[in-house]
């Protein structure tokens, strides 16, 4: 609640100063410089003032990345930079506080509240104007995919910031579709002679030979059956829930649609309580890293690097156990029933807060067309991926004659941290059709839905996921005052029925505390808009 206070104080601050133009706030944003009918480049440079935070590994200015010197020299449009390498959310309230307006902010990290409360307050404009008449690049967008138009515009009508969006696959067959795998050594399976697991009784059997029987063949008993990151969405073993009970299974949210577009909560069911009273009985044997519940990244990637898991959870394995084929996907579990489930995410390759555009800017059109530049084709995949023609090791070569940025092998290299080097983020989009026109698909993105399709997207039974809606200011606090107590407190139940048990004494008083927290107005909120965004 602190935090909610602190934000709320701030931007009733960034009321008052935005609203009355303080003689003290200082002129932050550029210069008007008069200009229509904008071309580039430009015959003279003009500025823009822009607010970011950093990439932690690319250099501190963004105007050192190539990526922004070849805008630069194309548009003749030169950015300053304000960058915060830390604490960017803080800072960028408090900026907004004492009326130091840029002329927006580029990778805004803003949600709902924010963006309806900087519009209410006049911190930000409505773009959906500034769209129709400057960007027309962001415009084929939307006419390719207007379901991205319909998540973006907020309830009154507006839209208030300009998306990210990355399409690889599409519908249940998205790379999006599960977003953390499971990976097992097929080595220490073959060494063992074992079978892929095919039920929950299968994985327990194959987890307490990897604990007994020295897969790894050094003499000691050192290997770690399985492993993963609790709660972390990329990396958490949410995949399993699906081998008990209904099959229904759990995600990040705690929240699926079924095929008659009505939502199911999953972390009350008896089938979840099954599974954590699996993962119990695991977890006492010792099949289950004791790090798991507490371990970050750089740990999990360590441990993966010596080739110790037998099983464990992450998007792309090559980021913890390195480009050896020693691990594999992991083939979902049936159930009892001899059914296969893979339970949908709700995710999409879709944000909403990645450029807002400020009270303050003179040059709106200027603006608008310097941005709308980052969603022409060929930008996009540069600025979702990295570039070409840098020093070192790049993510693409320009063909030149096709037009087209094709993929470099990334020869050993994990994929995010050459992405990171070069990549700028911000405001994209990249379709399906683009592949194949102005780019190639990533290789490692290539290989992994080429095995989804094989092992997963088969038995993704769910025809919906929950949208990215744009929630009213109203729904957006009475959801996150209820996740902020009943998230946390059902990751807390989570790990230590896991690792300590009484899940039976204790599930009656859990399920009363879910309603306490308010788990039904919840419900009705989520069901309310995706029947609302469905009729739209």
């Amino acid at each position: 609640m602190k935090k909610l206070l602190t934000a709320g104080v701030i931007l009733l601050a960034a009321t008052t100063l935005v609203g009355c133009g303080s003689k003290s706030k200082k002129e932050t944003a550029s210069k008007d410089y008069g200009l229509t009918n904008v071309t580039f480049p430009l015959k003279e440079k003009v500025s823009l003032n822009l607010l970011t935070t950093q990439n932690q590994v690319a250099p501190k200015n963004p105007n050192d990345m190539t990526i922004f010197k070849r805008l630069e020299k194309n548009s003749n449009v030169h950015i300053n930079w304000t960058n915060y390498p830390n604490d960017f959310v803080e800072k960028r309230n408090l900026d907004i506080a004492s009326g130091d307006l840029p002329d927006a902010i580029f990778n805004a990290q803003a949600g709902e509240q924010d963006l309806l409360t900087w519009a209410k307050n006049g911190v930000i404009v409505p773009l959906e104007d500034t769209i129709e008449d400057y960007m027309p690049n962001l415009k084929k967008v939307f006419e390719a995919s207007p379901k991205y138009k319909k998540m973006l515009t907020a309830p009154d009508g507006h839209i208030y910031s300009l998306p990210w969006i990355e399409e690889l696959g599409e519908g249940k067959e998205s790379i999006h579709t599960v977003n953390s795998l499971g990976w097992i050594n097929e080595k220490w399976l073959k060494a063992l002679g074992l079978e892929h697991p095919k039920t929950a009784k299968d994985l327990y059997n194959v987890l307490k030979a990897f604990k007994e029987k020295d897969p790894n063949g050094n003499g000691k008993k050192d290997e770690i059956p399985l492993s993963f990151i609790s709660n972390d969405d990329g990396n958490d073993l949410k995949m399993l829930f699906a081998a008990f009970g209904d099959g229904s299974g759990d995600n990040a949210q705690h929240m699926i649609v079924d095929n008659d577009g009505k939502i199911k909560f999953t972390a009350n069911t008896d089938a979840y309580k099954e599974a954590i009273k699996y993962f119990n009985k695991c977890y006492t044997e010792g099949l289950i890293d004791t790090e798991s519940f507490e371990q970050d990244w750089s740990r999990y990637v360590a441990k993966g690097a010596d080739e110790k898991y037998g099983l464990y959870f992450t998007w792309d394995p090559h980021n913890v156990t390195g480009p050896g084929d020693d691990y594999v996907m992991f083939r979902p579990l049936a159930r009892e029933d001899g059914q296969v489930n893979v339970t949908r995410t709700n995710n999409f390759g879709f944000s909403r807060d990645r450029f807002v555009i400020t009270s303050a800017n003179k040059n709106l059109e200027l603006t608008a067309k310097w941005i709308d530049q980052m969603y022409e084709p060929l930008q996009s995949v540069q600025n979702n991926w990295g570039t070409y023609g840098d020093k070192g090791q790049n993510i693409f070569k320009l063909d030149e004659a096709a037009h087209q940025l094709v993929h470099e092998p990334l020869n050993g290299t994990a994929p995010v941290e050459l992405r990171e080097k070069t990549s700028v983020g911000g405001p994209l989009a990249i379709l399906n059709s683009y592949y194949g026109k102005y780019t190639t698909m990533p290789d490692d993105a290539k290989w992994r839905l080429d095995l989804m399709a094989e092992y997963i997207f088969p038995h993704v039974n769910n025809n919906y996921n929950y949208p990215n809606i744009f929630l009213s200011q109203n729904d957006t606090k009475k959801v996150a005052d209820i996740e902020a107590d009943m998230l946390g407190y059902i990751t807390q139940k989570r790990d230590e029925w896991i690792t300590k048990g009484n899940i039976d004494e204790e599930w009656a008083d859990y399920l009363k505390q879910l309603k306490s927290y308010g788990l039904d107005e919840w419900i009705k909120i989520k069901q309310d808009n995706l029947d609302n965004y469905n009729k739209g």
